[in-house]
C-alpha cells in the first residue's frame, strides 16, 4: 500500500475563516447546510463517506430495507459547495490552545470547532456482554445483524439437537427504548409473515423472541399511555416482554437475567442504552460523569473555549429548566443546535451577539410493527394504532436525507406492506461461523 503523505491533509488556505465539524449525523450535517452562503472554509471529518439515518437502522436489520436507503455520500450532499470539503478520518485529538486538531491522516488548523462526533453503546462495563452481543450503530452494524439472523436459521436446519436449534432460534433484544421496541416487532413480523415460507423444514413456533427492560416500563421517554400501548402491541405479536430485569452476563449462548431467569440463545442484540463519545484534547473536567458527555453552556459552547461548539448527543447543556439532565439523545435536538451553532459562528464572525439555545420539543414516536405504532406530541396530544403508523412513516420519510433515498424507501414500504414479504433476506459476508457450529454438533455425535 503507499505511503499517504498528509502533512496538512491537503487542505488550501482560502483567506477565509475555517469551521471544522467532527462527525457528519444529524447535528454535523445541519452545520455544513447552514453554513451555506456564509463566508467561510467548511470541512467535515467523518470515519465514514456518508451520512447514515439512524432510526431505519433496525429495518436494514430486519431485511426491510437495502443500506443504501438509508444512506447519503457526503461529497453528493455538498457536491456544488465550492467552500466545503471532505476528509475521511478519525480525529484523534484536540490541541484547543493552538486551534488545532490532530487525525488519522494529519493535523489540520480550525478557526473554529464543531464536535459533533455523536455516541457510541454503552455497555456499562460488562465486556463479556460487549464481546459476545451485537449492537447497531451503524450501517455496518445492522448488516451484520441481519446476516446473523439469516444465518442461525440457516444453521438450525442443520441439527437435530433440539437445545442448539432453539438456541439458533431464539432472538433476546436487551433495551426497551425505540430501538428495542422496533426491533422487536420487525422480528415477529418476520416470524410471522417471511420465515415460514423461507424455511419450511422450521417450526417457527419455537422461535423466541425475548425484549429486556432494566426499568419498569417500555419507552421512558414517552407517556405512560404510550409504554402500556406498546406492551401490549408486542404482547400481542407474541414477544415475551421482560421489564424490572437486567441481563447480568451474557457468554454468547446464555443470557443470565437479574431475576434467576436464563435465556437460551446465539443472538443477543443490545440496545440498552449510549454514552457520549468525546474526542481527546477536551478539559476533563468539561466531561459529565454521567453519560460521558462534554458539558456545554446555552450557545453550545464547550466551557472556557468561545470558539469550540459540542452539539447532539456528545453534548449536555446545563441550564435548561425543562431539561435538568440534558437534552434527549436523539435526531431533534442535535439537528436545531446543529442549526442554532451555524447561525451563531456567522453571528462570530461579523462581530454580532450570538443566540442561547431553546429547544422545542415536538414530540415522539415509536413503530411496534404493521398499523401499530404510537405516538406523542406536543400539547399532550397522544394516539396510537394505525393513524399512528402512518403518521411514523410520513415523519421518518420526509426526514430521510435525499429525494432517491425517500422515493427508494416510499416503494420498498409500500412492496412490504403489500406483498407482506421483505425482499432483501441477503448474508452478505463469508459464513464464518458455520466451522465452530460444525465441530459442536460432532461433539455431541450429532452429525449435520
Amino acid at each position: 500500500m503507499p505511503k499517504l503523505i498528509t502533512t496538512r491533509t491537503r487542505i488550501a488556505d482560502l483567506g477565509k475563516p475555517r469551521v471544522i465539524v467532527i462527525g457528519g449525523g444529524f447535528g454535523g450535517l445541519e452545520v455544513v447546510k447552514h453554513l451555506k452562503g456564509a463566508s467561510v472554509q467548511t470541512v467535515l471529518f467523518d470515519k465514514y463517506n456518508h451520512h447514515t439515518f439512524q432510526p431505519l437502522l433496525y429495518q436494514v436489520a430486519t431485511s426491510g430495507l437495502e443500506t443504501s436507503a438509508i444512506v447519503a455520500p457526503f461529497r453528493k450532499l455538498f457536491a456544488k459547495r465550492n467552500d466545503f470539503y471532505f476528509r475521511l478520518g478519525e480525529v484523534t485529538k484536540i490541541r484547543p490552545e493552538e486551534n488545532f486538531i490532530e487525525t488519522s491522516i494529519g493535523e489540520v488548523k480550525y478557526d473554529y470547532l464543531v464536535i459533533a462526533s455523536g455516541a457510541v453503546t454503552n455497555y456499562y462495563n460488562m465486556d463479556e456482554v460487549e464481546k459476545n452481543s451485537s449492537c447497531m450503530k451503524t450501517i455496518v452494524d445492522a448488516t451484520k445483524i441481519r446476516n446473523k439472523i439469516i444465518r442461525q436459521l440457516e444453521y438450525a436446519l442443520l441439527t437435530d439437537d433440539t437445545e442448539t436449534m432453539n438456541s439458533l432460534m431464539d432472538f433476546v433484544v436487551v433495551g426497551g427504548g425505540p430501538t428495542g421496541v422496533e426491533l422487536c416487532g420487525a422480528l415477529s413480523e418476520l416470524k410471522r409473515n417471511v420465515f415460514p415460507k423461507d424455511y419450511k423444514e422450521l417450526d417457527m413456533r419455537e422461535m423466541d423472541i425475548h425484549l429486556v427492560e432494566a426499568s419498569p416500563r417500555l419507552l421512558n421517554g414517552m407517556s405512560e399511555q404510550a409504554s402500556k400501548k406498546a406492551f401490549e402491541f408486542l404482547t400481542e405479536m407474541g414477544v415475551k416482554v421482560h421489564v424490572n430485569t437486567a441481563v447480568k452476563s451474557y457468554d454468547g449462548n446464555e443470557a443470565n437475567l437479574s431475576t434467576g431467569e436464563k435465556l437460551f440463545s446465539r443472538t443477543l442484540i443490545w440496545a440498552a442504552g449510549v454514552k457520549g463519545n468525546p474526542i481527546n484534547g477536551v478539559n476533563p473536567e468539561s466531561i459529565s460523569p454521567k453519560g460521558n458527555r462534554v458539558m456545554v453552556n446555552e450557545f453550545n459552547q464547550v466551557k472556557g473555549h468561545q470558539n469550540i461548539f459540542a452539539i447532539g448527543d456528545v453534548a449536555v447543556m446545563e441550564g435548561d429548566e425543562k431539561f435538568p439532565k440534558g437534552h434527549p439523545m436523539m435526531a431533534p435536538p442535535a439537528q436545531q443546535q446543529g442549526s442554532l451553532v451555524a447561525k451563531n459562528i456567522k453571528q462570530l464572525i461579523a462581530k454580532k451577539s450570538i443566540k442561547p439555545f431553546r429547544y422545542f420539543d415536538k414530540g415522539s414516536m415509536a413503530t411496534i410493527g404493521r398499523n401499530k405504532a404510537v405516538v406523542d406530541m406536543k400539547g399532550g396530544i397522544r394516539f396510537q394504532g394505525a393513524f399512528a403508523w402512518y403518521v411514523w412513516m410520513f415523519v421518518h420519510l420526509m426526514s430521510l436525507v435525499g429525494f432517491r433515498n425517500k422515493v427508494f424507501t416510499f416503494l420498498s414500504w409500500m412492496w412490504n406492506y403489500f406483498s407482506y414479504d421483505r425482499s432483501n433476506r441477503l448474508i452478505i459476508g463469508r459464513n464464518e461461523d458455520v466451522s465452530t457450529l460444525v465441530e459442536e454438533y460432532k461433539s455431541k455425535e450429532n452429525p449435520l
